[in-house]
């Protein structure tokens, strides 16, 4: 990997620490040379610090490192890419991040769909919310329908039209995110019983 440190009067380069499992972007550092072979080094990620002059481990205090996982390099070669595993929280005010934002993961168009769940059942009084009906009718409707769905799902799947096979995928997943929400949990929580028995 040719890391082009010279693009920089004090021979240092920008690196983004990015959580290699959430994917969310924790901090921004800076790089010289001796950093980034001491991070390969003890593959724990390792900055210049640009207040303190010197070579700074993330976590040499607190105890919050950052266990590294794997440097990519930006087309131009002055820009480090860094996935790693946080020991703890990552900011110095004891935020998971430097942007004061929670460390977990987005599954984008899904995570919204989430929150619009919690949105509605937390509005329960809304005549025309579909969801907000759903959880005033209770877990064992909630249930039924998932049910419901998995059951139009199986037979769809016997039949050869894609359109009505993905519509009724698409119901399933939809209901059964209300159920999840409906026993206290979201996907997230299943996803790490997923990882859990990841072998």
């Amino acid at each position: 990997m040719e890391i082009d440190f010279s693009k920089s009067a004090h021979g240092l380069i920008p690196a983004i620490i990015q959580d290699s499992e959430t994917k969310s972007v924790l901090m921004l550092g800076y790089m010289n040379d001796e950093a980034y072979k001491k991070t390969i080094e003890t593959q724990k990620v390792t900055f210049f610090s640009r207040s303190k002059q010197r070579l700074w481990t993330k976590g040499e205090e607190s105890g919050n490192f950052l266990n590294l996982v794997d440097i990519k390099n930006d087309c131009d070669g002055d820009t480090l890419l860094i996935q790693a595993k946080p020991v703890g929280p990552t900011c110095h005010t004891g935020a998971d991040t430097c942007w004061q934002t929670e460390n977990k993961s987005d599954f984008g168009f899904i995570s919204h769909l989430e929150e619009t769940i919690k949105m509605r059942r937390e509005n329960a009084d809304s005549e025309k919310s579909y969801v907000a009906s759903l959880f005033k009718l209770g877990m064992n409707k909630i249930a039924q329908k998932v049910g419901e769905e998995a059951v139009e799902v199986v037979i769809e799947a016997k039949d050869d039209n894609d359109e009505l096979f993905l519509g009724e995928s698409a119901d399933l997943l939809f209901h059964y995110l209300i159920l999840l929400q409906a026993k206290g949990f979201q996907l997230n929580d299943v996803i790490d019983v997923l990882k859990s028995r990841q072998k």
